[in-house]
């Protein structure tokens, strides 16, 4: 089991390498193309940002599938045509979000774009055969159901991750969250289980991380180059490749025999049918945020593709979440839901896991209640760390100097924190300045 785990860390760190070596060009080229769209009514970011850092992405790709179909146990996976129909598919949407990041595509189009390159992922034979249903077993659709049913998973993975792209680093970090816990899962059935039908999808989970840790760097707040629509879109084909594979290729019987039993089998195909008999447990929060604004939206009257400020993350930083606060909290429930998914089918008998998860929920609630908590730093660190995580010096002296002392200390504090910051910058909400929190702390601190 050792030679393919190098094996797939090696395709990991080519694809993330190449990735990361490709977007520093992508970037002077974005800016020399003039791919810098102005700022909109919904955008976060105050200075306009390059795009097209798909075309880095799709490098990375491309390299990490001709680095696998060099290695002993990777190259069997393109005796099957999952590959090429990976690489076909996502070439035509990666084309379709370079052309919307430089001059822009009507929504319908972009929607339509989204069907063909699913269509074509389809005529190759990436498609869904059959999908287990608890109590019922497994379901054999005919060519037209697994075609549907495919386009409708690929359209609504991209449309998730696409809408979830709302802030630095935070598409590329979920993906990649996502993806290392559905490598977990099809790589235990390919190797727990014997399974050879998982290996394209843990090939896939594996080149996709791999794009996102390379492109995330560059992507961090405040971020350098954004992936736009041909990064975002071509992520979450990938994704939903991947999910296509796991869930329509492997034959649930065969499972059923490998695992010892119906009951057994059932429990390990858990992430694959909840909810809705499809692995999108793994991206459960773009997927929320993806209904929620569809609803949203439709109840206002307006068109489910009409953008605005409503999406989950815009949501964070108007209740007082720092940008980067607000992508970390994203991470932490992308991470508890994926996991623990993925914990509840390889062990459902233990309570632990159900316990564990409930904790950590409970821990970011907490998180997601307390957006004005700001952590201090101890006194031996207060040097290594920025001024606005340093506490107030306590001189010894007598009572009336050291009211002044900690009078003008505190004033001193209240003028820094009420300088102009750039939004997202240092811990600054990107809906505006902090001043109306600190004048709040300076006058509840003088009654």
């Amino acid at each position: 089991m050792g030679q393919p785990v190098r094996e797939y860390l090696l395709t990991l760190c080519v694809t993330a390498a190449v990735t990361y070596l490709l977007t520093g060009p992508v970037r002077k080229f974005a800016i020399a193309a003039g791919a810098m769209p102005e700022i909109r009514a919904r955008d976060v970011h105050r200075e306009p940002t390059p795009r097209l850092g798909g075309i880095a992405m799709f490098g990375g790709l491309c390299a990490g599938l001709l680095v696998a179909s060099h290695l002993t146990n990777l190259k069997s996976v393109f005796e099957t045509n999952e590959p090429r129909a990976l690489l076909s598919g996502a070439a035509l949407i990666w084309i379709l979000g370079v052309l919307d990041d430089k001059w822009g595509v009507d929504a319908l189009v972009k929607l339509g774009g989204q069907m063909i390159a699913a269509g074509v992922m389809v005529l190759q034979g990436l498609t869904i055969l059959w999908i287990p249903i608890p109590g019922v077993g497994t379901v054999s659709l005919t060519p037209m159901q697994g075609t549907l049913l495919t386009v409708a998973l690929v359209v609504i993975t991209i449309n998730a991750v696409n809408f979830v792209d709302g802030l630095d680093g935070l598409a590329s970090g979920m993906v990649c969250i996502a993806a290392a816990a559905f490598f977990m899962y099809a790589y235990r059935m390919w190797f727990g289980y014997g399974i050879e039908a998982a290996a394209p999808a843990t090939l896939f989970s594996v080149v996709l991380m791999g794009m996102c840790l390379g492109f995330l760097p560059h992507n961090m707040h405040p971020a350098r180059i954004f992936m736009g629509d041909s990064g975002s879109m071509l992520i979450g084909l990938v994704m939903a490749a991947g999910a296509v594979s796991v869930t329509g290729q492997v034959d649930p019987d065969l499972l059923n025999v490998k695992a010892g039993g119906l009951r057994e089998a059932t429990h390990a195909m858990v992430p694959v049918y909840i909810p809705l008999l499809l692995p999108l447990t793994v991206i459960a929060v773009p997927v929320a945020d993806l209904i929620l604004a569809i609803v949203r939206r439709t109840w206002k009257g307006q068109s489910p593709f009409a953008a605005d400020r409503g999406h989950l993350h815009h949501r964070l930083l108007e209740i007082g979440h720092s940008h980067s606060r607000a992508v970390l909290i994203m991470y932490f429930w992308s991470a508890l839901i994926a996991f623990g998914a993925v914990a509840y089918s390889a062990n459902n008998a233990s309570m632990w896991i159900v316990l564990g998860i409930v904790l950590l929920s409970a821990v970011g609630l907490v998180l997601l209640l307390l957006p004005r908590f700001t952590p201090r730093a101890p006194q031996w660190a207060e040097r290594m760390v920025p001024p606005r995580y340093r506490r107030l010096a306590r001189a010894v002296v007598d009572p009336a100097g050291a009211a002044a002392e900690a009078s003008a200390a505190a004033e001193a504090v209240d003028e820094e924190e009420r300088e102009p910051i750039p939004a997202g910058i240092n811990g600054a909400t990107a809906i505006g300045d902090r001043s109306r929190f600190v004048d709040r702390r300076k006058a509840s601190s003088h009654h």
